[in-house]
C-alpha cells in the first residue's frame, strides 16, 4: 500500500512525523507538505502563481515541502508518485470538530484526495500550550489505521482524537451555531488589526463528534463531497416545479 501523507501545519510539525511513523507499519510512506503553517486554508488552490516541490527529509522518510495549501500539496504528491491507494493528512494540533470541517486545511488534503479519485483520512489532536505529546494516542492511531486502512468502502473519513482516549465511536458531524466575534485592535505604528473568534453557542447532541472527543472517544466520521441537501431538494422539486 502506498501511503501519501500531508496536513496544513507544515511539513516541521511534529504531527506528521508521528503519524508517518505508525503508518509505515501498514504500508510505504512519503510526505508532501507545505513548507510552512498553512492552518485554516480551506479547500484552496495555488493558481496564479507556479509551485516548487523541493526534497527533504523528515526523519526517516522521504519527503517533499511544497510552497503551496495542503490540496496543492496532495495534488502535486499524486501526480509525482504513481499509485497511491490513500492520503493521509495530519495529525493535525486542535482538533477539527463541527463546523471546523468548513475550513480546516487538514480536512482539505483528505477531501483533495477524493477529488482525485483517492481516498482520505483527516487526523488530528488537542493542542495546548506544552509540546504535543503522542505517546498517549499512539496505541488508538494504530487501532484506527487497522480499522480503516483495509476498508475500501470508506472513502473520507474524518478523526479527532481525545487527549486520552479510552474507546473509538462512530460519530455524525456536530453542527452547531456561533456566536462570532470580531476583535479591533491597533499596531504600534498606527494601522488596524482585527482578531475573529468564535465560540460556540451549544452543547453538543450526544453521538456526534464532538460529544465522543469530550467523552474520551476517538470519534470516525464518514463524510462526502456532494453538499446537495436531498430533502429540500425534493421539496423545491415539488413546490416549483421547472420546465
Amino acid at each position: 500500500m502506498r501511503i501519501l501523507i500531508s496536513n496544513d501545519d507544515g511539513i516541521y510539525s511534529p504531527g506528521i512525523l508521528a503519524l508517518a511513523k505508525v503508518a509505515a507499519r501498514f504500508g510505504e510512506v512519503r510526505i508532501v507538505a507545505p513548507d510552512v503553517e498553512m492552518s485554516s486554508a480551506g479547500q484552496a488552490i495555488t493558481s496564479s502563481r507556479p509551485l516548487t516541490y523541493k526534497h527533504t527529509r523528515i526523519g526517516d522518510f522521504e519527503a517533499f515541502r511544497v510552497n503551496g495549501t495542503p490540496a496543492d500539496c496532495v495534488a502535486l504528491g499524486a501526480y509525482n508518485w504513481e499509485k497511491v491507494d490513500v492520503v493521509l493528512s495530519g495529525i493535525n494540533l486542535g482538533h477539527n470538530l463541527g463546523n471546523s470541517m468548513w475550513h480546516s486545511g487538514t480536512l482539505a488534503a483528505a477531501k483533495q484526495a477524493v477529488l482525485l479519485g483517492l481516498r482520505g483520512i483527516a487526523l488530528s489532536a488537542p493542542a495546548d500550550d506544552d509540546e504535543p505529546k503522542y505517546d498517549a494516542i499512539q496505541p488508538w492511531l494504530e487501532k484506527v489505521l487497522a480499522l480503516l486502512l483495509p476498508d475500501a468502502g470508506l472513502s473520507l473519513v474524518n478523526v479527532n482524537f481525545p487527549k486520552k482516549p479510552t474507546d473509538m465511536c462512530w460519530a455524525r458531524q456536530s453542527v452547531r451555531h456561533y456566536d462570532g466575534k470580531v476583535i479591533p485592535g491597533q499596531h504600534p505604528l498606527g494601522w488596524k488589526f482585527y482578531w475573529f473568534t468564535v465560540t460556540p453557542m451549544q452543547a453538543p447532541d450526544e453521538g456526534t463528534d464532538r460529544w465522543c472527543a469530550e467523552h474520551g472517544y476517538v470519534s470516525m466520521t464518514p463524510l462526502r463531497l456532494d453538499l446537495t441537501n436531498e430533502q429540500e431538494l425534493a421539496l423545491a422539486q415539488a413546490r416549483h416545479r421547472l420546465g
